[in-house]
């Protein structure tokens, strides 16, 4: 049996999201839907993890919520909560 498998994986909603195991690519796509999932289960704060690293996905995430209609605000999270490696989303209810 082949240890890979093209089905798709199940991703539970929840007020959080690591974009790490994502290729930057995906996020267009990725982000609308998530959000998307997350109004429809009731969650209006979301925190994107993003990572340190160059900030290279982190602007471009941000540029990404500057165009997104369901996003009211967003804010890079604080020390105790990922400071600038993540941010986070206030959905528009």
């Amino acid at each position: 049996m082949d240890e890979f498998s093209e089905e798709p994986v199940e991703v539970p909603i929840t007020n959080e999201i690591d974009l790490h195991t994502f290729r930057p690519n995906e996020i267009g796509d990725l982000l609308p839907e998530y959000f998307r999932a997350c109004r429809e289960e009731g969650i209006f704060s979301v925190r994107v993890i993003h990572g340190k690293g160059t900030g290279a996905l982190r602007e471009g995430v941000h540029r990404l919520l500057e165009k997104l209609s369901e996003v009211e605000s967003f804010q890079l999270a604080g020390g105790g909560s990922g400071g600038w490696g993540a941010t986070w989303v206030y959905l528009r209810k």
